[in-house]
C-alpha cells in the first residue's frame, strides 16, 4: 500500500503546483500571440497632430511620385496597437476619414515588449518607412495585398513576404489591451480590410502606406 500513497501523494502535488502556476500566453496562429499588458503610447492628441504632419509630407510625396494623390494609408507605431493607428487620409479632404486597428512585428520572439524595428530576411520585425501597396493575391491568410518598400528601411519587404492582410485575432474595434502581433506584417481586422479593399482596387494609381514612428 505505501507505494500505491506515495502515488497518490505525488499526484496531490503536481495538482497543486499546476493550479498554482501562473497563466501562458497561447499562440493564436504560428504568427500571432496574445498580450497582457498594454505598452506605453503617444497620446490620441498627439497621434492626430503628427497624421496631420505625415498626410502633408504624404501629399507632396505623391504628387511627385504618381501615387493616388487622394487617399494614402497612414500607421503610427507609437500608439497602442488596441488603438485605431491604421489611419485612412482623405489628401483633398484634409481629414481622416476611418481608421481601424493593426499589428506590429513581435521581432520572432514570444512577445515584444515595446517596439523594435528590422528589414532583414527573416527578422520578424515591423519596417518603418513608405510602401507601394501592389496587387491583390489569395494567401495564407486569405485575402493579401503585396506590399513594395519604397525606402533603404524597408527595402526587403517584398524578399520578407510582408503583405497587407488581415486576421481575426485582430478586434474591429479598439481595445483597453494590447492586440495580437505579426512576423512583420502590417495586419487589420478581416472587417476593416473589406473596407479598405475597394479603395486599393478602385485607384487606378497605387496607393501610399506610410508606418512611421
Amino acid at each position: 500500500m505505501k507505494p500505491f500513497r506515495l502515488l497518490l501523494l505525488l499526484l496531490l502535488i503536481s495538482g497543486l503546483l499546476a493550479w498554482w502556476s501562473p497563466p501562458v500566453r497561447k499562440a493564436l496562429t504560428p504568427r500571432h500571440t496574445v498580450a497582457t499588458t498594454p505598452n506605453p503610447a503617444r497620446s490620441i492628441d498627439d497621434a492626430g497632430k503628427k497624421v496631420a504632419k505625415k498626410a502633408e509630407e504624404a501629399r507632396r510625396y505623391v504628387r511627385a511620385n504618381r501615387f493616388n494623390e487622394q487617399i494614402v494609408f497612414l500607421i503610427d507605431m507609437q500608439m497602442a496597437s488596441g488603438q485605431p493607428r491604421f489611419f485612412v487620409y482623405h489628401l483633398g479632404k484634409d481629414s481622416v476619414i476611418n481608421s481601424g486597428l493593426v499589428t506590429h512585428g513581435r521581432c520572432n520572439e514570444n512577445w515584444l515588449e515595446g517596439r523594435k524595428y528590422g528589414n532583414t530576411v527573416g527578422c520578424g520585425c515591423t519596417s518603418l518607412g513608405k510602401y507601394k501597396i501592389g496587387y491583390p493575391y489569395n494567401g495564407r491568410f486569405g485575402l493579401a495585398y503585396k506590399l513594395y518598400g519604397l525606402e533603404a528601411s524597408n527595402s526587403k519587404a517584398f524578399d520578407r513576404f510582408v503583405v497587407l492582410h488581415s486576421h481575426e485575432c485582430v478586434p474591429e474595434n479598439a481595445t483597453a489591451e494590447e492586440i495580437c502581433q505579426s512576423d512583420g506584417c502590417p495586419t487589420v481586422s478581416p472587417g476593416f480590410l473589406q473596407y479598405l479593399k475597394p479603395v486599393i482596387d478602385r485607384s487606378s494609381k497605387p496607393v501610399l502606406l506610410w508606418i512611421y514612428e
